[in-house]
Parts: structure tokens; C-alpha cells; sequence
């Protein structure tokens, strides 16, 4: 029979339970350093979360509905068109009249407006670097500066053009238009001994219905050769309305609302 020492088996379990212990501490050991690593790490993870909050610039303010941006080319140019003129309508016809003894306007336009200049023929460009009616030379308007442009009727229906600048309101040129024929004159004066209702009052039903600024007004004959004054006014939101006015009654025949 085999005899084994008391040291011997003493010593078996005593070493079991040092191996035991010494897992023990070892895993007290690591999950004491992974819950300080997570501590450490949640620390820089949050200080880097409020470094990076702080370097990001701030959302821009997106546009409201009325700037720029959300405007058509024509209301962008309507806008710029309007922010320098200085001459209203009214002072313009004024002005114009004024050029032309016993003459009536038939056409006022702010030129600029939804024409593509298409109002400015030939003789007007001449007229423009031609002296005035009165033989003396008128003042030059700049190509940068609005105009009105007029037309302005004497009684046996001669039409002379007659431009204003937008801006001082000083006339740049006058002159009668020179392709008007002697059927052009009959017509022009028959319509004015059958209007009744003056520009400026057509001009006045027209924003008395909405209002805004007028940038053209003009006397013509509508598909039942009705007379009207075709009226444009531009509101705040940059559209334009085309009134027709009729020129003998005064009421409003057509009325158009120009979105583009």
C-alpha cells in the first residue's frame, strides 16, 4: 500500500483555492479597469460630442416668401425697375402734356416693365439723340436710368413722343412721330372726342380695385371696338394686373392678373 504525506494532500485543495482567489481578483480586477475605461471613455466621447456641437455653424435662416430667391425674372425686374424710379405716373403725364400745347396723352409706359423695350422703335431711339421740338437739345438720358415714355395727341390727332426721365423727371426728348398718316391722325382724334374718362380716372378705378403702382396706361379699342384704357399696375407682390377701363363709362371690362 502507497502512503501519501499530509503535505501532500494537504496541499492539493490549498492550491485550488489560491488558483480560485487568484481568478477572482483578477476578474474584480478587469471589470474595475473596464468600468474606468467606460468611464474615461463616455468623459472624452461627451467632451468631444460638445467640441464638435460648437464648431458646426448654425443653420442658415432659409428666405421668406418675398425675397428675391423666390422670385420669377420678371418680378426681380419689376422690383429693381421700381426701387429707382422716382417719377410717378401722374407727374410724368403731367410733364409730357405739358410739352405739347393743347395735347391729350394717349400712352404712358414706364419702359422697362414686361416689354422688352419692344415700345422703342426707330424714331424714338433718333428722338432721343435729336434736339427737342423747341430746337434746343434736350437733355441725355442715361441706357441705365428708368423712363417713362408718352405719347401725347394734339386735337387734330397728331401724336408726338415725348421721353421723361424716371429718375429727375427733366423730359429727354419730344418730337412728333413721323410715321403717323393722315388715316393714323383721323383715328386718334376721333377717339378723343369719344372719350369721357381721363387717364388719371381710369388710373383711380384701377387701384381704387388693387392697389399698387401704375406703370402704364394707354387708350385703345377692344375686341367689340369698344374704347378703354388699358391700365398696368404693379402690386407689392410684384405681379402685374391689366385693367381695362372703359373710357367712356369708367368701369372695369377685363381684369388680368400677370403671375410670371
Amino acid at each position: 500500500m502507497r502512503f501519501e504525506s499530509r503535505f501532500s494532500k494537504s496541499g492539493a485543495p490549498r492550491a485550488r483555492n489560491l488558483r480560485l482567489v487568484g481568478a477572482v481578483c483578477a476578474l474584480v480586477a478587469s471589470a474595475a479597469l473596464v468600468t474606468g475605461c467606460g468611464e474615461d471613455s463616455g468623459k472624452a466621447s461627451a467632451e468631444a460630442t460638445s467640441k464638435a456641437a460648437k464648431s458646426v455653424p448654425k443653420e442658415a435662416p432659409t428666405e421668406s416668401p418675398t425675397g428675391s430667391a423666390s422670385l420669377t425674372q420678371d418680378q426681380q425686374e419689376r422690383k429693381a425697375l421700381l426701387a429707382t424710379t422716382k417719377v410717378t405716373y401722374d407727374k410724368a403725364a403731367t410733364t409730357a402734356v405739358g410739352k405739347v400745347s393743347g395735347g391729350k396723352l394717349t400712352d404712358l409706359d414706364l419702359d422697362g416693365v414686361d416689354d422688352g423695350d419692344d415700345d422703342t422703335d426707330t424714331d424714338d431711339d433718333d428722338a432721343s439723340a435729336s434736339p427737342s421740338a423747341s430746337g434746343s437739345p434736350s437733355p441725355s438720358g442715361s441706357a441705365s436710368t428708368p423712363q417713362w415714355v408718352a405719347e401725347v395727341a394734339e386735337k387734330d390727332g397728331t401724336v408726338h413722343h415725348v421721353r421723361i426721365d424716371a429718375v429727375s423727371g427733366k423730359v429727354i426728348s419730344s418730337a412728333p412721330d413721323s410715321d403717323q398718316d393722315a388715316d393714323d391722325k383721323k383715328e386718334t382724334a376721333d377717339w378723343l372726342s369719344r372719350v369721357k374718362q381721363t387717364p388719371e380716372q381710369a388710373a383711380k378705378t384701377a387701384t381704387d380695385k388693387k392697389k399698387g403702382t401704375v406703370t402704364s396706361i394707354g387708350l385703345d379699342d377692344n375686341d367689340n371696338k369698344a374704347l378703354v384704357w388699358s391700365v398696368d399696375v404693379v402690386t407689392d407682390d410684384w405681379n402685374k394686373t391689366d385693367f381695362d377701363i372703359d373710357a367712356v363709362k369708367g368701369n372695369i371690362t377685363r381684369e388680368h392678373v400677370d403671375r410670371d
